[in-house]
């Protein structure tokens, strides 16, 4: 009687359950930490950008053209560094050609400066 209640327990020693839960916690941990270092410096890419700069424009007006760089730059204004991507884009306003120029920060993709050339 007593050997059928035994073998209604756990099949697994309290030192394989103190194992397994410490593999899993620094699973857990290590997983946490990887992913925090690899989505701490990820850079957009320049075409993303490119294509929300040109759909903001376009909602004032067709554009005649675009570009990008693809490298990014270093930039620093006051105590704010970070990398930036540098952009035009050209349109037709009151028929005379206008071109801006843009700034774009490399790892958010929010304009930091727009000014017409």
């Amino acid at each position: 009687m007593f050997q059928s209640e035994k073998m209604k327990g756990s099949r697994y020693s309290s030192q394989e359950w103190a194992l397994l839960s410490l593999v899993l916690v620094l699973s857990f941990l290590i997983g946490a930490l990887s992913f925090r270092q690899y989505s701490k410096k990820k850079a957009l890419k320049a075409d993303d950008i490119l294509k929300d700069v040109k759909k903001d424009f376009l909602e004032e007006g067709p554009l005649d053209g675009s570009w990008i760089e693809l490298t990014k730059v270093p930039w620093k204004k006051f105590a704010h560094k970070t990398d930036v991507y540098y952009g035009g884009i050209s349109r037709y306003e009151e028929n005379k050609l206008v071109q801006y120029e843009f700034i774009a920060d490399a790892y958010t993709g929010s304009i930091i400066d727009i000014y017409r050339v």
